[in-house]
């Protein structure tokens, strides 16, 4: 089949939808299928074009045998609403026009989702195409903006209520990230089929091998008990709870906080720490992708927070998998559907009250402990990711399910 996947973010992008969708396209490109992505500019979370990207309209490049086509997004740091739908609506409407050079009829587009919006040139683009309408929901908009603060106006919220209700009417399959978001869709939208398509890890993750320079290169000490926290430096993710253990910790813990990424949130946190003199965390510059696995293997345990919001029972942050896939224990500051998943089922770590510093300061005070039984859980993780969360696997199921519904609609 052809497939073009719709998406404004893509690697050489770091975060969760770009590393989900490259690894998916990658995969459906193991199992013969032809794959085309039409994305943006590459610009996130820095929210900068990348130099060889700046003042172009469209670039055409291949990434491991896939051919990626990218259209002029307009960007800025302004994190006003005028400039978050500015971005939005500039990918939205380039991309429609990019799409034109893209030769061809499909078979699939695939469109993510947040941003929303993006969806209405997803649906004309696969008219267009003459291909069937996937619409892949990582995050349930406008919900998750409305709760989080992002966007106020009621009317703007109504008119992209509807706009979500339109997408999912007109979709042939949608497909969610989390049983969460597949369960509130199936309930509004009983008829349409609706597939679990989750996270997940490329088996190569497992062939990563450790530096074991990397702590020493890192300047920490053998007895230092690490603990990463690798992504998005957001509002979501509530990460002054980091900062806020770390004051509550004894002073003769051996735990620091190693937080990589970029983000909105960064700079104030930061500015906090310096304000504070909190010594025990750190703060590490974002670095190439493949980099991050050797960091990953020279800590401790990772944790993996979120708000505590209603809104993120369902959410199952990717974080949690490649921490998971090379041996490390995880904290998890997260309540609902991965709480059940990762820490009932899987035993991979210690669950923590979501927005409690003390909670978080016990269970890893607990850890550091008990290393013996820390590693038992970095072990039970390896194997649980392995069982339910190759991407291999997780990607032929939806071939499977894409297959059993043109199956069934054709009937």
């Amino acid at each position: 089949m052809r497939i073009l996947i719709l998406t404004q973010y893509y690697p050489p992008e770091t975060g969760a939808p770009q590393n989900r969708l490259s690894g998916l396209a990658l995969e459906l490109h193991k199992l013969g299928h032809e794959v085309c992505i039409l994305t943006a500019m590459p610009n996130y979370p820095a929210m900068e074009i990348h130099p060889s990207y700046r003042r172009k309209w469209f670039v055409t490049e291949q990434r491991d045998g896939i051919n990626v086509y990218r259209s002029w997004i307009y960007v800025s740091k302004n994190r006003s609403i005028v400039s978050r739908l500015l971005n939005y609506f500039s990918f939205t409407f380039s991309s429609l026009i990019v799409s034109r050079r893209i030769a061809g009829t499909f078979d699939v587009l695939m469109c993510e989702s947040p941003p929303l919006f993006l969806g209405i040139s997803g649906w004309w683009i696969s008219r267009r195409k003459k291909a069937k309408f996937v619409f892949n929901v990582s995050d349930l908009w406008p919900e998750s903006a409305e709760k989080l603060g992002v966007i106020r106006n009621t009317f703007f919220l109504r008119l992209a209520t509807r706009l979500e209700e339109f997408l999912y009417r007109k979709a042939f399959m949608v497909t969610g990230q989390t049983q969460g978001i597949v369960r509130q869709i199936k309930a509004r939208f009983p008829a349409k089929t609706v597939h679990w398509l989750p996270n997940g890890v490329d088996e190569t993750i497992f062939s990563a091998t450790p530096d074991p320079d990397r702590r020493r290169k890192m300047g920490f000490k053998e007895d230092d008990f690490l603990v990463l926290y690798a992504g998005i430096i957001g509002i979501a993710q509530g990460l002054d709870i980091l900062l806020d253990a770390s004051a509550l910790l004894p002073a003769a813990s051996p735990v620091k906080f190693l937080l990589l990424g970029e983000g909105p949130e960064k700079e104030r946190l930061r500015l906090r720490k310096e304000k504070e003199n909190l010594d025990r965390v750190i703060f590490i510059d974002l670095v190439p992708r493949e980099e991050v696995p050797f960091i990953v293997h020279a800590v401790d345990a990772a944790v993996i927070p979120l708000k505590k919001m209603d809104l993120f029972l369902g959410a199952i942050p990717s974080k949690i998998f490649e921490n998971l896939a090379l041996m490390k224990p995880i904290v998890l500051a997260v309540d609902g559907e991965a709480r059940q998943l990762f820490i009932d089922q899987g035993q991979c770590g210690l669950f923590s009250e979501p927005e409690n510093p003390a909670a978080l300061r016990d269970a890893l005070l607990y850890l550091t402990t008990h290393r013996e039984e820390a590693r038992a859980m970095g072990e039970n993780g390896k194997a649980y990711v392995q069982q339910y969360f190759l991407r291999k696997n997780i990607t032929r199921q939806w071939m499977e399910a894409f297959q059993l519904e043109l199956k069934k609609q054709s009937e």
